[in-house]
Formats: C-alpha cells, sequence, structure tokens
C-alpha cells in the first residue's frame, strides 16, 4: 500500500484502503467454519479434539474449527525446535535476513485478508485490524535489519597489550536454543509475529502458543512463515489452553527461553519459574498496565479529550496500553468531562467491521462478566458513574458482547484505581496540582504507558518524574496509546515487564542472545 498505515496516521486512510478490506471481508465470510490445524515440524497436524470459535461481534457466528493441542503435541514441538536449532543457528546471517523478508513480504500481500480474520476474531474495528497486521510485518523487516546492523552482534574488541604474543579479542552474541512464545488475545498477529521474528533472527527456534480465544490469528501467521519457506521444525505452532499447553511449554525441559504477553499474575509465574532449575533462563514478560493521564490547567482541552477517548476506548479498553486513570486539575475537571462525555455520545458502536463503527465488543464472554462486575463496584466507594455502564443488546449487538464506553470519577482511593480492568471503562480523579497528579499516577504497581497535556514546563516535569516506559505529551492521536515499530519502543517499568528493554528498540535483540567473549592468541 502507497499510504503509510500506522497507530498515529490511522484516522484518515484513502478510500481503496476501504474498498480492498470490504473485498476482502466477503471473501472471507464466504469461508467460515474451516478447520485448522497445529503446524509441527514443518507439517499440518490435526488432534483428537478441536475448538470451534465464535466471533464476538455475532455468536452465531462460527469462524472455524482449531485443532487443540496435547501435552504430547508439545514435546513434539519442543522436539523438532530442538532437533533444529544446530542447523538453524548455522544458517548465514543473509539467508535468514532474507527468509524473515519473506515473511515481511507475504504478510503485506495479505494484508487484507488477515485484517478481516483479525477483525472477526478479536472484534476489532477494521483499521485497528489493518494496524496491527501491518505492524507485524513491520517487526520482521525491523528486526532482521536490526540484525544486519549489527553485524549479527559480533564485535571486534582490542587487542591484549602483550609484547610477545598476538591476542585477538572478540564479542560474539550467540542464540539460546529453543525459545517460546505465548501470545495475548488482544493483539494476536503482532504480538506473536514481533517476538517470532526476534526469536528467528537471532538463530534461536520457535515453538509459539497462541492465545486460546484467537487461534485462527495464530494460524494465520504460521501459514506465512510456512510459506516463506522457514526450514522444518524451526517454527512451530500450537494452540491450546493455558493451564494445559502453556504449562507443559513453560516447565519442558528443552525452552531456553520465553517472550510471553499476558496478566501479571500469569507473567509472575512464568518468570519465577524460568528463574528455577538447575540454572535462570531469560524470560521476557510484558504483563499490562494501569495507565495514566494527566491534565493541567495549561492542557488544550479539545486535544486531551480527543486524545483521552481514542486511547480509553480503542479497541474497547483492552489494550495494555489502554488509558484508564486520568488525574485532572480540579480547575479545569469539570470543562473536560464536559468536552469527554460529548465526545463519547458521539462513538459509533457496531459490528467493527464495517467502515462507519468504530468501537466493537469485547472480545471474550469474560470480559463481558468483569465489565458488568466492574460497573458494579464503580458506584461504591464514593465513585459515580458519569456516562455508559451497561450491556448494549439493541438489535443484532444483542449477539454479540457489546458495551457502552463508561466514564466514571471516583476519589483517589477508590479501590478500581488499582485494579487492571482491560474493559472500556476509565475513571476520572480531580486533583489540586500536578505534583499531586504525578504522585497518584506513579503509585501504581504498574509502569507501562503514561500521558500528560499541558505547556512546556508541564511536559518536562512529567517526563522527569512518571514512572513508565512509553511516555507521550499533548498526542491528539492517543492520550496513552499508539507506539509502532520504529518509531516508538514499547515496554514497560515496574510490574509491566521483566526487561526494562521495549519492543522495538536498539536493545531488544540482545536479549534473546548471550554474549561470548572469545580470545585467540597467535
Amino acid at each position: 500500500m502507497n499510504f503509510k498505515l500506522t497507530y498515529a496516521t490511522m484516522f484518515n486512510p484513502p478510500a481503496d484502503m476501504h474498498a480492498q478490506f470490504d473485498a476482502a471481508l466477503v471473501e472471507l465470510n464466504a469461508s467460515l467454519g474451516g478447520t485448522h490445524t497445529l503446524y509441527i515440524d514443518g507439517k499440518d497436524r490435526d488432534s483428537a479434539m478441536n475448538d470451534a470459535r465464535r466471533s464476538p461481534i455475532d455468536q452465531r457466528r462460527i469462524l472455524g474449527h482449531f485443532s487443540l493441542a496435547t501435552v504430547d503435541d508439545v514435546d513434539h514441538a519442543m522436539a523438532a525446535a530442538q532437533a533444529a536449532f544446530q542447523s538453524w543457528r548455522a544458517t548465514p546471517m543473509a539467508e535468514r535476513v532474507g527468509l524473515l523478508k519473506r515473511v515481511a513480504t507475504l504478510i503485506e500481500e495479505r494484508v487484507y485478508h488477515i485484517a478481516a480474520a483479525v477483525a472477526l476474531e478479536v472484534g476489532k474495528n477494521r483499521m485497528e485490524a489493518l494496524g496491527e497486521v501491518q505492524e507485524t510485518a513491520d517487526f520482521f523487516n525491523l528486526y532482521a535489519d536490526d540484525f544486519v546492523r549489527h553485524n549479527g552482534f559480533d564485535r571486534g574488541l582490542p587487542d591484549d597489550p602483550l609484547p610477545d604474543f598476538r591476542s585477538r579479542n572478540r564479542s560474539v552474541m550467540k542464540p539460546y536454543g529453543v525459545w517460546v512464545v505465548i501470545a495475548p488475545f488482544n493483539f494476536p498477529f503482532a504480538l506473536a509475529g514481533g517476538p517470532v521474528a526476534a526469536g528467528l533472527i537471532t538463530g534461536n527456534t520457535v515453538v509459539f502458543k497462541c492465545a486460546s480465544d484467537t487461534p485462527w490469528s495464530g494460524r494465520l501467521l504460521a501459514d506465512c512463515l510456512r510459506d516463506a519457506g522457514v526450514p522444518r521444525g524451526v517454527f512451530n505452532y500450537l494452540n491450546g489452553s493455558g493451564s494445559v499447553v502453556g504449562e507443559s511449554l513453560v516447565q519442558h525441559s528443552h525452552v531456553a527461553g520465553i517472550t510471553f504477553t499476558g496478566s501479571y499474575d500469569v507473567g509472575m509465574h512464568i518468570y519465577r519459574s524460568m528463574a528455577n532449575g538447575p540454572y535462570p533462563r531469560p524470560c521476557i514478560v510484558e504483563m499490562g498496565g494501569k495507565n495514566a493521564c494527566v491534565v493541567t490547567t495549561n492542557a488544550d482541552l479539545e486535544r486531551a479529550a480527543t486524545g483521552i477517548v481514542r486511547s480509553a476506548y480503542g479497541l474497547s479498553g483492552q489494550k495494555c496500553s489502554a488509558l484508564s486513570r486520568i488525574y485532572v486539575d480540579e480547575k479545569v475537571a469539570n470543562a473536560l468531562i464536559e468536552k469527554l462525555q460529548a465526545k463519547i455520545a458521539g462513538l459509533r458502536i457496531g459490528d467493527p467491521t464495517r467502515q462507519e463503527n468504530w468501537l466493537g465488543p469485547v472480545t471474550t464472554a469474560n470480559a463481558l462478566q468483569r465489565y458488568q462486575r466492574y460497573i458494579k463496584q464503580m458506584t461504591e466507594n464514593g465513585g459515580r458513574i458519569l456516562c455508559g455502564g451497561q450491556r448494549l443488546t439493541d438489535g443484532e449487538l444483542a449477539h454479540g458482547y457489546f458495551v457502552a464506553p463508561t466514564l466514571a470519577e471516583a476519589p483517589a482511593t477508590h479501590p478500581l484505581f488499582a485494579e487492571e480492568m482491560f474493559v472500556p471503562i476509565t475513571m476520572v480523579c480531580r486533583v489540586r496540582d500536578r505534583n499531586e497528579a504525578l504522585r497518584l499516577a506513579n503509585e501504581s504497581r504498574f509502569g507501562l504507558t503514561a500521558g500528560c497535556y499541558g505547556n512546556d514546563e508541564d511536559a518536562a516535569f512529567f517526563l522527569e518524574n512518571i514512572e513508565a516506559g512509553v511516555t507521550y505529551v499533548n498526542r491528539p492521536q492517543g492520550a496513552t496509546t499508539g507506539a509502532w515499530p520504529g518509531y516508538q519502543p514499547f515496554g514497560g517499568w515496574k510490574g509491566s515487564g521483566s526487561s526494562g528493554k521495549g519492543i522495538g528498540s536498539f536493545y531488544y535483540l540482545a536479549q534473546y542472545q548471550r554474549e561470548q567473549s572469545q580470545t585467540k592468541v597467535e
């Protein structure tokens, strides 16, 4: 596509993009209900059990029947990846780069088909879905280019200062072995493809487990790697529950490293598991956020309201970067709330595959139940709902998991200010000044993203003091959301991540390798 799609440019796409998406959607809808297998050791692998997945947009629509992996399938996949490791790590850098570039090309060629599937499976609007798929292609290109830029992380060092010998020194980074990637349901293509690309380009083999709620996206990614010619065993795709398949992968004797994106509790369990055993193994975990936005008396309130609504309710609040807490100076709070209510009322809610609708359903039945529970809790402990607060059941919406985007106000002590809700609810708290706002923003155990609206002095104070890995100032495209490979590294502090390194950053690929110091005396 000639138009460069990113999360910052997605609000004004060319008409041709919509036409191509509509054509792909028609074709895809005609083929729903098929059977989709696992992919292990270079072959499709069926299973005795499968899962009929339905769209959160309309539970009457069966997307497909997806094979469920067993512990034996896990063993087979891990054995295949282990067997393929030595030959893959020895594959010349140029060849590995060429294969990853080919994957990126195939993703871009299939961007509308894959995006339509992601929209149906997750409940994303078409622009969010297209953005996710294009982002994944960018990950494959970015990591391939980054590996070349670092010369495969092979660096010559000064010779030892010896008078009688020539002592050659090098630092060489080498892959670990079999790398497990466990992806979330909210970005099932990008947050699978990104770490898969990183693992592969650095010479690791990969066993990838999709989220059990979104197996179609995972299988479509597997198709791209297969069709690009990635050798057998180098990449393997599994679908199944976290308690059986995920836990079997974490505890497997062949696992050399893991990348996980998901909840704090599961992430900490995996992190601790990888620290146990005969020696610690690398573990990259991204574990969500409770993201805050600070609005000062100097803010452009129209810009702030636009950015807040986009970040709080995009993908129905199911982004780990979604805006959840608004700390606004009490002197401008009423004016901001009035603008927010007007913008929320203008959101078009419905089937998100249709161009006119911006907001779709939540993805899972569990999310719907959580939303209803949080709405009840919101009116306790001094909280009040300003708009929204109900499930939407008019007409066709009754067949999906549709809920109203909700704005609530509560005192800083309200317990939901500390809980990651992962639904379209955001909370407002009035503060005396920016000092109180930053103190409250930093009280969270999470530290993923944060935003600020104010003047230059406010911005400098915010950037100096906020405890978050991804920060935005005066951004109408999104107060706390919108990172893109090559533009904004993405990673969290504190309980939001284990590594302190961002996805797509200068430092990311090195985590998939271990350093060897080499000295050779001539």
